[in-house]
C-alpha cells in the first residue's frame, strides 16, 4: 500500500458519508422550525461530526489489530475492517495517532458551538465524545451499550447536535427526527455483526448475538426497522413534520425485503447475508436522506 492508502485505511473513507446525512438532516429540521440556515456554522458543526466519525474508525482499527481480531476476520465490503494494519503493522500507530487527532478536533469544534451557543450543547456532545471514546474497548462488553450507542451517536447526539447549533436549542421535531438513524445506525452495525459472532467472541466482547443469539438480532433489526418508520409517521400525525417527510417511507418495502432476508440467512454463509448487508446500507443513507429532502421542501413550500 502507498502512503495515502496506510492513512486513508483506518478513517474507512467510504463509510464516512453516513455522518453528511445524518448533519444534513438535522440541518433539515432547524431548517423547518425556522426558515433559514447559517451556512458557516452549518459547514463546522459537518466539520465536527466528520472528525468524530474519522475518530471512531481509526480507534476501532488500531484496537481490532492489537487484540488480534483482524486476524481472524472475513473482511467483506461492509465488515471485517479494512485489513490496512494486518498488512502494515509497523503503521499501526498511524491509525492511534489518526484517531486521537480527529477526536481533539472534535472536542475543539464543540468547545467553540458551547462559546457561542451555550451549555446546552453539552447534553449531546459529552455522550457523543465517550461514545468515540469507549466503543470499541468497553461498550461491545455490553449487548445493550453495544446496541444502542452507534445509534445514540449519529442520531440523537448528531442530529440534535446541529439542531441545537442552527437554533440554539432542543425540540420535539429534532427529537423525532432523530429516531430514524438512532433505529437505522444502531441496525446497520448490528447488521454487520453477523460475519464476525465467533471472532468477535474469542476477542471478549458481548454483543447482542453473542450473548442471546442470531435469531434475537435478527428480531431486534425487525423492530428497529418498524420504530424506524413508526417514528416518522407518528411525528407527522403530531404536526412536528410536514407531509412531505413522508416520503421517507418510500423505503419500507425494501426495509422489509432486507429484515426478511436476513431472517432467511441468518444461519446461511456470509456470502449470502452480504446482498442484504449492501440493501441495509441503502436504507440506512436514503431513509434519513428523504426525511430531510422532505423537511426542506415542506417548509420552502409553506
Amino acid at each position: 500500500m502507498n502512503t495515502a492508502s496506510i492513512l486513508l485505511g483506518p478513517m474507512r473513507v467510504p463509510f464516512l458519508l453516513l455522518t453528511p446525512v445524518c448533519v444534513l438532516l438535522g440541518a433539515a429540521v432547524a431548517f423547518h422550525a425556522e426558515g433559514s440556515l447559517r451556512v458557516d456554522w452549518l459547514i463546522a458543526a459537518l466539520a465536527g461530526g466528520l472528525f468524530a466519525h474519522i475518530s471512531v474508525n481509526a480507534l476501532n482499527e488500531y484496537d481490532d489489530f492489537k487484540t488480534g481480531l483482524d486476524n481472524n476476520t472475513r473482511p467483506t465490503p461492509f465488515s471485517g475492517g479494512s485489513k490496512t494494519l494486518p498488512a502494515n503493522p509497523e503503521r499501526a500507530s498511524w491509525a492511534a495517532i489518526t484517531g486521537l487527532s480527529a477526536l481533539a478536533l472534535t472536542v475543539l469544534v464543540g468547545a467553540y458551538f458551547v462559546s457561542v451557543r451555550g451549555a446546552g450543547l453539552l447534553l449531546v456532545g459529552v455522550p457523543g465524545v465517550l461514545a468515540v471514546v469507549l466503543y470499541t474497548r468497553w461498550l461491545t462488553r455490553d449487548p445493550i451499550l453495544c446496541l444502542l450507542a452507534p445509534g445514540i451517536g449519529f442520531g440523537s447526539c448528531m442530529v440534535m447536535g446541529v439542531y441545537f447549533v442552527l437554533t440554539g436549542t432542543f425540540g420535539a421535531a429534532a427529537l423525532f427526527a432523530s429516531l430514524a438513524p438512532f433505529f437505522l445506525v444502531s441496525n446497520l452495525l448490528l447488521i454487520n455483526q453477523f460475519p464476525d459472532i465467533e471472532p468477535d467472541a474469542d476477542v471478549g466482547r458481548r454483543h447482542l448475538m453473542i450473548v442471546h443469539g442470531r435469531r434475537t438480532g435478527v428480531v431486534i433489526y425487525g423492530v428497529f426497522l418498524a420504530g424506524t418508520y413508526l417514528s416518522i409517521v407518528i411525528a407527522w400525525m403530531a404536526g412536528f413534520f410536514p407531509p412531505l417527510a413522508l416520503a421517507a417511507l418510500f423505503t419500507a418495502p425494501l426495509a422489509a425485503h432486507t429484515a426478511l432476508g436476513v431472517a432467511r440467512h441468518q444461519d446461511s454463509a456470509t456470502e449470502e447475508l452480504v446482498p442484504y448487508m449492501g440493501k441495509n446500507v441503502i436504507i440506512t443513507l436514503a431513509t434519513p436522506a428523504l426525511l430531510a429532502a422532505g423537511l426542506f421542501a415542506g417548509r420552502l413550500l409553506l
